[in-house]
């Protein structure tokens, strides 16, 4: 190849890396779709919230299953929630891995739990083929699958602002211990910009009488993660700025509640659908903890015009931990 040809495929090389830069710019810039949610009519909205779920039945996810299946009958859920993680151990390697029919449709299979499920993505779904999990081919194998980037729900009462966090977390960058499929998000400094940004004017145009923010990564967390630093800096001064009341994550094993420093915020974690890590905790003396627990399990969140009440599940279905809220008084701050 001689000097004038190098050049030339340089040129390409470098115009096909702008190119892409460029798409991915104009991908992550877009602002938040929004979907419809419809409710019952009665003013009430009800859902389950579950995280860290995907192993195929085992480390108690069945029976986790089960048991949402029950208090999802009770209550009438509207719909679920899926805070990540939801394959097991590197997501998904393809729109055809029957990893998603046995560690989804054939583990959630009450018909209470046949409505939507709206999903963000964890990290341990970057692993594996993270786009597939957001192709409209899986739609067509479970039609209850919901899952992009960032998104918003509108259910009348209540707004999710569905919000993907991986790339704000900046070690998967600097100390990679997995290969993680970062098509999309590249580069991660214009990603997290963005979204941040688009996040903010969603929730600057929200009316909904409650506001609530869904992650992978917690911002609060006693349990083995622990804080999440870049949320700290960079997403909690938004959510404070905007009047958010929920914000709900996995990522760590285990249930919990923390009230925030400065506003009435909640950090809610649910992050127990299956495998959970018993005794590795820090700081549970936190003096904003309002609720712990390591074992497996899920969460309720109720809501009306004026209230609000959230429940956490253990794996038998017995009720952990009651906490409520009206959104005239918020008298508990």
């Amino acid at each position: 190849m001689g000097l004038s040809e190098k050049k030339t495929m340089k040129m390409i090389v470098f115009c096909l890396w702008l190119a892409m830069i460029t798409l991915n710019c104009a991908q992550i810039s877009a602002k938040f779709p929004k979907f419809e949610q419809p409710t019952k009519g009665d003013g009430t909205l009800k859902f389950l919230v579950i995280g860290d779920w995907g192993r195929k039945g085992e480390y108690n996810q069945s029976q986790v299953a089960l048991q949402m299946g029950r208090i999802g009958e009770e209550l009438d859920i509207d719909f679920v929630v899926s805070t990540g993680d939801n394959f097991y151990d590197n997501g998904l390697y393809g729109e055809t891995d029957p990893a998603f029919v046995e560690s989804f449709t054939n583990i959630y299979t009450a018909e209470s739990l046949q409505k939507p499920w709206y999903t963000v993505l964890g990290n341990h779904d970057y692993r594996g083929d993270a786009v597939a999990q957001m192709s409209p081919i899986l739609q067509k194998v479970d039609r209850r699958w919901l899952c992009l980037r960032s998104f918003v729900v509108n259910a009348e009462v209540a707004e999710l602002f569905m919000l993907d966090t991986t790339p704000f977390v900046n070690d998967y960058f600097i100390n990679p211990e997995h290969i993680y499929d970062w098509r999309g998000v590249i580069p991660s400094k214009s990603y997290t910009t963005y979204a941040l940004k688009d996040l903010d004017r969603a929730l600057k145009e929200s009316r909904a009488k409650w506001k609530i923010v869904v992650g992978h990564h917690a911002i609060r967390s006693v349990g083995h993660h622990g804080d999440t630093t870049e949320l700290v800096t960079h997403l909690l001064p938004i959510l404070q700025a905007n009047g958010v009341d929920l914000y709900m994550n996995g990522h760590d094993h285990c249930l919990e509640q923390i009230s925030d420093d400065e506003s009435p915020i909640q950090f809610l974690t649910s992050g127990a659908g299956s495998k959970a890590w018993r005794g590795d905790l820090k700081n549970l003396s936190h003096e904003k903890l309002k609720f712990f627990y390591d074992g497996q399990g899920f969460m309720s969140v109720q809501l009306t015009n004026s209230d609000m009440e959230i429940a956490f599940y253990d794996v038998y279905g017995q009720v952990l931990h009651r906490w409520s809220r009206s959104n005239q008084l918020l008298s508990d701050m």
